[in-house]
């Protein structure tokens, strides 16, 4: 895929990425991804997101 000129348009993919593309996402290729949301995180994050209101 050749770079798109920056026009303004978000790139289809970010450096962060590719990076996890290519060295995995600890830095070690092929190893599964071991993060996840604990318990508590869960229990914390709210159900419903309240988008905001326009100004």
């Amino acid at each position: 895929m050749r770079p798109r000129p920056i026009n303004g348009i978000a790139p289809d993919k970010t450096e962060d990425d590719i990076a996890r593309e290519q060295l995995g996402p600890r830095g070690v290729p092929g190893a599964p991804d071991p993060a996840r949301m604990v318990p508590q995180a869960e229990k914390n994050t709210p159900r419903h997101i309240d988008a905001g209101h326009t100004a």
